[in-house]
């Protein structure tokens, strides 16, 4: 059986074309003056055949750790305003970025895109609310709103450049306020819209230093972590006081 496996393999042809890939980082560090960072993606299409017909198009994804979400709608009833409906979303990444070297829709077609989960709407899965909400789409795009102007998902189309049908790079901002883990690198080498070649990869997102410290302080000890922060509250708020004092003399 082993040997006949081995022959199957053997006799199915050689990809057309790959992805050589290049990362300006791996690992990210957040730190107590972090304020974001910038990957520089770049790298080749390898073949060992003639180059196929067809227009090239490359399209590279960035998405942080999956984080659940609670989007509430507000209503105004008797002068204030406050939370009516609300919709579960389990599975939203914290942070996604697609850059592509053309419009989405050319690059990649509808079909491979829901195959693949490229565009911003198809990543957000998991979607649970009651029989009271009708619209549960426009949740969503309240959410891919909301994130968008914070810069956590981010739609880069012809941000890939692409030199000589074999070389490409871009750049993608990673914003101040991410969430730890590893960051999921995806490259697609596509062809008239159809997904020919894939390549996956990870950039490690980690606090270290001071923000490692009290990360893992707030988590695995809360009670001296809330003392700790007690004491700093106070000791700011008599600093403040004095101060004051002084200043008024």
């Amino acid at each position: 059986m082993r040997w006949l496996l081995a022959l199957l393999f053997l006799a199915l042809p050689a990809a057309a074309e790959e992805v050589v890939l290049g990362l300006s980082q791996n690992e990210v560090a957040i730190t107590t003056n972090f304020n974001g960072s910038e990957i520089f993606v770049f790298g080749a299409v390898k073949r060992e055949a003639p180059m196929p017909e067809g227009a090239l198009g490359v399209v590279v994804t960035i998405t942080g750790p999956p984080t659940p979400v609670t989007v509430r709608k507000k209503e105004r009833r008797f002068g204030i305003w406050v939370n009516t409906d609300e919709v579960e979303i389990t599975a939203t990444p914290s942070y996604y970025a697609v850059a592509t070297s053309g419009e989405l829709e050319e690059v990649l077609s509808i079909r491979e895109n829901l195959r693949y989960k490229v565009s911003v709407p198809s990543m957000i899965q998991s979607v649970s609310a009651p029989d009271s909400v009708i619209d549960v789409s426009s949740y969503v795009a309240a959410l891919i709103r909301i994130r968008e102007n914070a810069g956590a998902y981010q739609t880069l189309e012809g941000k890939v450049v692409v030199d000589a049908d074999t070389l490409f790079r871009t750049r993608i901002r990673l914003p101040a306020a991410l969430t730890e883990g590893d960051y999921q690198t995806r490259i697609f080498l596509t062809r008239d819209g159809n997904v020919v070649a894939q390549y996956e990869t990870s950039i490690d997102v980690r606090k270290v230093g001071l923000e490692r410290w009290l990360f893992s302080l707030s988590r695995n000890q809360p009670f001296l972590y809330g003392l700790m922060s007690l004491a700093i509250a106070i000791v700011a708020g008599w600093g403040a006081s004095a101060a004051f004092s002084l200043l008024r003399n």
